[in-house]
């Protein structure tokens, strides 16, 4: 018989990593798992309070990590903090936010704050990571964190559906461009995870027995179900994919 195929590494030794909004929730719980996987993870936020004190708990740890301080709604910013940073071989495009409000309340506001964050400042984020991914010659993964409303509706979340729906499409047009400079392109698409960003809509009890109800598996997500999609599509373990979304959902999107 020959010899057994070999399993691809999940381990980052060597990479270099961004993580935007990595200050708590979903952020923090990628950069921890690029760095518990051996990677060089930068952390970036608009304040360095938290990622500060999240460097500090993953060098506790042995891992490798920076913070780069950085608004990215400023697109000049991004733009210059990133064109002078070494290329990345991964990027986590994270930060982002939600308005939940009935469609007919919607301000314009609201729908410049949530697609703001949430689609032009990642498309910008990606499109700078990318151009020095492309300018050293490096292949990489680009991750934007979507959700499960970039596939389905919801009732009081027509911004956040739109920017979600948004970065998938941005996504797959990402992939197309990008293979050919061997910079793979993909989404997570959680459902409803407990982070600081959620927790206050699930103090109201009828809202978080609507959502358990469609929770296939019948439990919130933990920031540590995502962990996992972050290592996996950094990895070399996932070497043929790209323009895909994992969904990590408990199969709201299953029927």
């Amino acid at each position: 018989m020959s010899a057994l195929p070999r399993t691809p590494s999940f381990r980052l030794d060597g990479k270099r990593a961004l993580v935007t909004g990595a200050g708590r929730g979903l952020g923090l719980a990628a950069a921890a798992a690029l760095a518990q996987a051996g990677a060089h993870v930068t952390l970036c936020a608009r304040t360095l309070d938290e990622i500060e004190a999240a460097v500090r708990a993953i060098r506790d740890e042995g891992g490798s990590a920076d913070t780069l301080r950085l608004d990215v709604l400023d697109v000049n910013a991004v733009q210059q903090a990133l064109g002078a940073r070494e290329a990345d071989d991964i990027l986590v495009n994270n930060a982002g936010t939600n308005r939940p409000k009935p469609f007919t309340e919607v301000t314009v506001e609201d729908f410049d704050a949530v697609m703001d964050l949430n689609l032009r400042s990642a498309f910008f984020v990606a499109q700078m990571a990318a151009k020095r991914m492309i300018a050293a010659g490096k292949p990489g993964s680009i991750i934007h964190m979507s959700s499960q409303m970039g596939h389905v509706g919801g009732a009081n979340r027509s911004i956040y559906c739109a920017s979600k729906w948004g970065i998938e499409g941005l996504s797959k047009a990402m992939a197309v461009e990008l293979a050919p400079h061997k910079i793979r392109v993909n989404t997570i698409a959680p459902t409803f995870i407990e982070t600081p960003m959620t927790k206050p809509f699930f103090e109201n009890a009828a809202f978080k027995d609507s959502v358990l109800s469609k929770i296939k598996l019948g439990r919130l997500g933990q920031v540590e179900d995502i962990m996992g999609a972050v290592l996996f599509l950094a990895s070399d373990a996932s070497a043929l994919m790209t323009g895909s979304s994992m969904l990590v959902d408990g199969g709201w999107t299953a029927d």
